[in-house]
């Protein structure tokens, strides 16, 4: 038995012990009496439970959100400046090798790797792949 047992128990011997004392004419009173406590008691250990329920919700859904825990402004801000640090020497070296389709292809891995990296730590950006459900078959049609 935990403290609110105990606590209750009491209150039911007090209302018993009141009903003894005043009669059977106040019987429904002391029972309504009762039952509301039993309902407060009932209704705040729900409150409970839903609200520990709904925060453990929240914090699987903020984990399960963000596929790296490490994943911060901080970390994407410091990936792009690097990409563009490194964006001039790569730039320079597409251009000595083949000029202008050296720099596009520099410029297009420049680009591509900073949307996988967005596209990793921002997940939704593009949309993302369509689940299936348990409707949809093998074959379209």
């Amino acid at each position: 038995m935990d403290a609110r047992d105990t606590e209750l128990k009491k209150e039911l011997d007090a209302t018993l012990h009141a009903r003894r004392e005043l009669g059977e004419e106040y019987e429904s009173a002391l029972v309504d009496s009762f039952l509301e406590k039993v309902d407060q008691r009932i209704d705040h250990a729900v409150e409970r439970r839903v609200r520990r329920q709904f925060t453990e919700q929240q914090m699987a859904a903020a984990r399960s959100g963000r596929p790296g825990a490490t994943d911060s402004w901080g970390e994407r801000f410091g990936f792009g400046i690097v990409s563009l640090v490194l964006a001039v020497p790569l730039s320079a070296i597409g251009v000595g090798a083949a000029d202008l389709p050296g720099l596009l292809v520099s410029w297009a891995g420049i680009v591509g790797v900073n949307v996988v990296q967005a596209a990793r730590t921002t997940p939704g950006l593009f949309g993302g792949l369509r689940r299936r459900s348990s409707r949809d078959g093998d074959w379209d049609g």
